[in-house]
């Protein structure tokens, strides 16, 4: 487990190491970033997952699962919200279903903990857990990220899958996604991106987002502005800040489990 500054989130777990580029929202990820620099520090468990490109990390597409990472939750005994991949993809295609089931496995072994599972693939995501080896589990909340139009259609798959609370992570936000559909979506996280290359984010493009929230009773949650201000200035990510519309937004899924609920 690594404790995160992540604001969503309390902690991460990465029983899976190394990706591919999907699609435009991957270009600046800063998952390449640090397997880079975990890579450059003898972590081994990064060797060979990222190559240089034009001076920049790049995925090699090199896909690791990490058999001694899977039973670290079991050790864990505070309530967390935890991250699940946040440097991979649980549902790429070349991470195997057998493994995925591990991860199931212990998620439903530590119901004190809520687990995030955050992915660019929702059809594999929906045909590998519409199986009857996967309850949904209280706990474990599944999502997709949407960065731009270009892949909305990823909030249908999600809508099918089979779980207690669905999100999406509109981030980092590269363009508009239209009046979007987020009919038994439970939770819309809306970020910036940061970073070096950091794309601009407009504010009518989260306005859409928070709208259609209202619409379907969806908690909304901003993130950051990124490196990318309000009025389309350039400033740290610190200094933008999170304040959208006069306020900070860190609503929560309502059938969210709770530590209280779990009594603890």
């Amino acid at each position: 487990m690594a404790e995160t500054e992540i604001e969503w989130t309390d902690a991460t777990w990465n029983p899976v190491a190394g990706c591919s580029i999907q699609s435009s929202g991957c270009k600046n990820c800063y998952a390449m970033r640090m397997a880079k620099r975990l890579e450059a520090m003898g972590v081994d468990k990064y060797n060979g997952l990222t190559k240089t490109v034009n001076g920049k990390a790049v995925w090699t597409g090199k896909i690791r699962e990490d058999e001694q990472a899977l039973e670290a939750p079991l050790n864990w005994k505070k309530p967390r919200k935890i991250f699940v991949n946040s440097m991979s993809d649980l549902f790429h295609a070349d991470v195997q279903e057998s493994f995925i089931h591990a991860v199931w496995q212990v998620m439903r072994q530590t119901p004190q903990h809520n687990y995030q599972i955050l992915t660019k693939r929702p059809d594999r995501m929906l045909g590998v857990l519409s199986g009857k080896d996967y309850p949904v589990l209280p706990n474990v909340w599944l999502g997709t990220s949407v960065e731009s139009r270009d892949v909305v259609e990823r909030i249908d798959y999600l809508r099918k899958v089979p779980a207690a609370i669905r999100f999406i992570s509109f981030e980092p936000l590269i363009g508009s996604v239209g009046p979007t559909d987020l009919s038994d979506i439970h939770w819309a996280i809306v970020g910036g991106e940061s970073g070096p290359n950091a794309r601009p984010i407009k504010e009518a493009w989260i306005d859409e987002i928070h709208d259609q929230c209202a619409i379907y009773d969806t908690a909304f949650f901003f993130k950051q502005w990124g490196t990318w201000g309000s009025d389309n200035k350039k400033r740290s990510k610190k200094a933008n800040g999170r304040v959208y519309r006069g306020q900070t937004w860190d609503q929560m899924p309502e059938n969210a489990i709770s530590s209280s609920f779990l009594g603890v």
